[in-house]
């Protein structure tokens, strides 16, 4: 039976007086994408500079493809892809000359030309690095960690400054990777983009796990009960409209003119909504009835307060 991908126990790291990694765990199954998502300063960027080989641990366990990513760096290397958020290239460099710069570095690398046509950056491939649009520098960086055909692939925050094509693309492209059987350790502050990709999310807050497990198993809010949002006039008196829904329906306002009635969603409550509103004078738009997504998981979490 292989090891994990990645082994993370009860990791420390501090900085000074301040503890950014505090006894955090997980794991990343082999040919398994995992999302690590937080606020920022959650301390996820350092825990996956600790799994890269970039930082030591104060404190903890931490295996990558079994092995100790600081003492066994040498060997772990060759074995990993790692796209930074922000590339770290010269700035006069080529594109392709970049690419292949990184591919004679492998012992078996992809063909570059190739790759550049499959992240659509073979028209600016003769174009320097400082000219290229952010989310052009960030195909190439993730270009640049598959090059090598990595066992496990880190990416952190890789559709940044993509148009919805493009992060389609990139999508599409990890989709291929996790069938190929290559583990993915994912860090993205697109919930919407942490759905789609990943087996396994986990939410980190202050340097701990809060809350772990997939997608449909983080947004499961119980066996019954959905969500009916809708959008109105904000700042609408809802007493009314608890008093006359359901016992054990929840009516709150997430965001200015944006509301959420939680509990078991039936016809009879669809329309006791619309009354409602048809007693306050404003129509009720965008109706949608689902159950709780990614975001909603994570802000009930890590709170609604902006970070630094």
């Amino acid at each position: 039976m292989s090891v994990p991908a990645v082994e993370v126990y009860d990791l420390v790291k501090s900085f000074g007086a301040t503890t950014a990694v505090n006894g955090l765990g997980f794991r990343v199954d082999r040919g398994a994408v995992l999302a690590l998502l937080g606020p920022n300063g959650a301390g996820k960027t350092t825990t996956v500079e600790i799994c890269e080989g970039f930082r030591r641990p104060d404190a903890g366990k931490v295996r990558v493809l079994g092995l100790d990513p600081v003492t066994e760096g040498a060997r772990l290397r060759p074995r990993i892809g790692v796209m930074p958020q922000g590339g770290g290239a010269y700035p006069g460099v080529k594109a392709a000359e970049m690419l292949r710069l990184v591919a004679a570095c492998a012992a078996n690398p992809l063909d570059p030309a190739w790759l550049l046509d499959i992240l659509g950056l073979d028209g600016c491939a003769r174009t320097p690095y400082k000219r290229l649009s952010g989310g052009q520098q960030q195909r190439l960086s993730l270009a640049c960690a598959l090059v090598g055909r990595p066992e496990l692939v880190f990416l952190d925050e890789p559709t940044a400054g993509m148009d919805p094509q493009a992060r389609r693309l990139v999508w599409e492209l990890v989709a291929a990777l996790r069938a190929d059987g290559v583990s993915v350790l994912l860090t993205t502050h697109l919930m919407e983009e942490a759905e789609a990709l990943a087996d396994q999310v986990v939410i980190v807050d202050h340097g701990r796990v809060v809350a772990e497990g997939t997608p449909r198993e983080l947004t499961a809010a119980g066996p019954d009960e959905q969500q009916l949002r809708f959008r109105a006039k904000s700042g609408l008196d809802t007493g009314l409209l608890v008093a006359a829904l359901p016992e054990g329906c929840r009516v709150t306002e997430p965001s200015p003119g944006g509301y959420l009635v939680a509990g078991v969603v039936d016809p009879q409550v669809v329309s006791t909504v619309t009354a409602w509103c048809a007693q306050q004078g404003v129509l009720a738009e965008e109706l949608q009835v689902g159950r709780r997504s990614l975001e909603d998981v994570f802000l009930d979490l890590t709170g609604r307060e902006l970070r630094s």
